[in-house]
């Protein structure tokens, strides 16, 4: 879902060198024994020795002293070490230690969104049943937050330009060294590269620029866990960085009471796990208006899940805006809500809606219903990326919730914006597409603890698709001004084309393209793009190029076996029942007329624009019940609110195109994915 929107852009970056004097201090302290094996980051491979951007680490701690593990732990919680060509964080961070300059980000071009000219726009509630909801997107300016605007001190600190700091690691890295130093005297704790680690722990708890002491703890608590357990990996510009593990360092947590922050109420019934910062900001229902409008009222819908109805997915966001400015919607009656809101910079979390209740997020009524909205601090199109505390604190509430409603941990119920389709044809192509390409979903799952594995062999007829991320980068157009490639970063997308070759068109989705012609390279046009998790039906193989089933073409992608984008699968697929020469494809699961009662207007099941022709399989995903959750009143004062609304119509979720679809079970035989599967 999107919200206001923000400026972000992207610098070249730019290389500059270490004098030759510092880049010898303190290596032998960096460059100390591998991460253990409990270390849970993979070993990079051995053609990447350890180099200089191990050594611009060991310098700079030398320089400002700092410890290196303190020094590596929080640029990794922030960064990975990944320097991202120079563009900013989804918090308008930059570099290896995610110094913010909110200032200048904003003063960086908006893109256009790129969404089909007549396209009507998403519905957030995706109900049309009631009236589409008027929601105004405007621009407002980053919020005052000391967090987002870390880089003018450094740059006081190390007496380098700022243009400089944003775009050059070596420079980057120094500056987040000399803020650590500067918030330990502050402290006036102990400075020097040999001081023991948890020492530092006030400094490092400062350093995201948490307001609460309860979310500087819990940066702190993951870069001292990183500390400890060592990790170790190649950077997205081609350097190995490895952090020793240091299983014996003890924080000193008490320092946390220094820093003055103020205590965060937690109060009872709050749906976050325990030792994750986390607030309650409500969303509010009430009445719109002069209140004699029953119907007129904000800003979700109250419910009784998973008593009365069962949540199947919990649906991925970013916000296309900064935490501040997002909490602050979710709080506006006259907005739309969503369950969480997470913040980058440490990954604190703010909770607006019980999981009872219905947010209005996805744009898709049945989805909306059945689901828990989560937005990230971020914006899909300028080609940004998501810090790894959010990344970690996302993925930790998330296995929250997914064992707490019994929702299975995988891509057919763990899902981004942009996999909800749209609920008629009219709908499809002004559906949001956030999270976007730039979201880690293969490094999301790991943080899960459920990786995408190989399950199966060629002859299993089903593939997983799942790029290396790093080395992965689609040349994807439209980050900053339409036409215009982005910046080269790491993606979750692969391309897929209509004969196996990187020169063949890409394939067409009717939704967004009509006219018959081909899906584009923009970066909202996902229209010919499989993403990491998902599972497709195989339709060929051709040398290093396997095709699948997708939105009724085959469709294929690259697939070297030197160099896979893709796991080999088992499971079961769709096929449509003999004799059918094609089946409807539908957007939602309602049930069919006879379930609604008397005075219940029946909700039309309307089929997309889309088929599943004889021939073509899909991979299968959860059978259903047709649904449907009536509430249009503020008091329930219409005829059958807040009730479900049940029948006996079933359907079967596929993966059809980029978005899932759903099928009437009574038009499709589910058979194992091996059974005649192309060989």
């Amino acid at each position: 879902m999107e919200v206001p929107r923000m400026h972000l852009g992207s610098q070249l970056r730019r290389h500059t060198r270490l004098g030759a004097g510092l880049l010898g201090v303190a290596l032998a302290a960096a460059l100390t024994t591998a991460p253990t094996a409990a270390s849970p980051n993979a070993s990079p491979p051995p053609d990447h020795p350890v180099d200089g951007r191990q050594q611009q680490y060991a310098a700079a701690a030398a320089e400002f002293g700092v410890p290196v593990p303190v020094l590596l732990g929080v640029s990794y919680l922030q960064s990975r070490w990944d320097v991202h060509a120079g563009s900013p964080s989804t918090a308008a961070g930059y570099g290896p230690m995610h110094l913010t300059d909110a200032a200048h980000v904003s003063t960086l071009p908006t893109p256009d969104d790129g969404t089909p000219a007549g396209a009507l726009p998403e519905d957030p509630r995706g109900d049309d049943s009631r009236p589409a909801l008027d929601v105004e997107h405007h621009d407002v300016p980053p919020p005052d937050q000391a967090a987002l605007q870390t880089l003018d001190t450094a740059a006081r600190l190390t007496g380098q330009d700022e243009s400089t700091l944003r775009t050059d690691p070596a420079a980057n890295i120094r500056a987040g060294a000399a803020l650590l130093a500067e918030h330990q005297r502050e402290l006036g704790a102990p400075l020097g590269a040999d001081t023991d680690p948890g020492a530092w722990y006030g400094a490092v708890a400062r350093y995201a620029g948490a307001d609460t002491a309860d979310a500087a703890a819990s940066f702190a608590d993951e870069v001292f866990a990183t500390v400890r357990s060592g990790a170790s990996r190649v950077t997205d510009d081609g350097h190995r960085v490895a952090l020793a593990a240091h299983p014996g360092v003890e924080p000193r947590t008490e320092q946390l009471d220094a820093l003055g922050l103020r205590d965060l109420e937690r109060p009872d019934g709050l749906e976050c796990p325990v030792g994750l910062s986390c607030e309650w900001l409500p969303a509010p229902y009430e009445l719109l208006g002069d209140g004699s409008d029953v119907g007129n009222y904000g800003n979700h819908d109250l419910g009784d899940r998973p008593k009365q109805q069962k949540i199947e997915y919990i649906v991925i966001h970013d916000a296309e805006g900064y935490f501040g400015p997002t909490t602050e919607l979710a709080q506006d009656p006259n907005w739309v809500s969503w369950h969480y809101t997470l913040r980058s910079s440490d990954g604190h979390i703010a909770q607006h809606l019980k999981a009872e209740d219905v947010g209005w997020h996805a744009g898709n009524w049945f989805v909306n219903a059945k689901s828990i909205g989560l937005e990230h601090e971020g914006f899909a199109a300028q080609g940004t990326w998501y810090t790894e505390a959010m990344y970690r604190t996302s993925a930790e509430l998330v296995r929250y919730l997914a064992l707490r409603l019994n929702i299975p941990l995988d891509r057919q119920h763990i899902v981004g914006h942009d996999n909800v389709p749209g609920i008629t044809p009219d709908y499809v192509a002004g559906m949001h597409w956030d999270p976007g390409p730039y979201w880690d979903w293969s490094h999301y799952f790991d943080l899960l603890k459920a990786p995408f594995e190989s399950t199966g062999t060629p002859r299993t007829g089903l593939v997983t698709i799942d790029p290396d991320f790093e080395t992965n980068r689609p040349a994807f157009t439209g980050c900053e001004t339409a036409g215009e490639p982005c910046p080269e970063r790491g993606s979750s997308s692969v391309l897929l084309r209509t004969e196996p070759s990187h020169d063949a068109p890409l394939v067409n989705d009717l939704g967004l393209h009509p006219d018959g012609g081909p899906s584009t390279m923009h970066i909202s046009d996902h229209g010919a793009r499989a993403s990491a998790g998902q599972t497709y039906a195989i339709a060929g193989r051709d040398g290093e190029w396997t095709a699948i089933w997708y939105l009724g073409h085959k469709a294929w992608f690259h697939n070297p076996t030197d160099q896979p984008t893709a796991h080999w699968a088992r499971g079961f697929v769709v096929v449509p029942k003999p004799g059918r020469d094609s089946i409807p494809v539908y957007g939602r699961a309602y049930p069919e007329p006879d379930a609604y009662p008397e005075g219940v207007p029946v909700q039309p099941i309307v089929p997309l624009q889309y088929t599943l022709a004889a021939g073509q399989r899909y991979a299968a995903g959860p059978e259903l019940t047709g649904e449907y959750y009536r509430a249009t009143t503020y008091d329930g004062s219409s005829p059958g609110d807040f009730t479900v609304l049940r029948g006996d119509k079933r359907y079967v979720q596929i993966q059809f195109g980029h978005r899932f679809a759903f099928v009437d079970a009574d038009d499709v035989r589910v058979v194992p994915s091996g059974a005649d599967a192309p060989r």
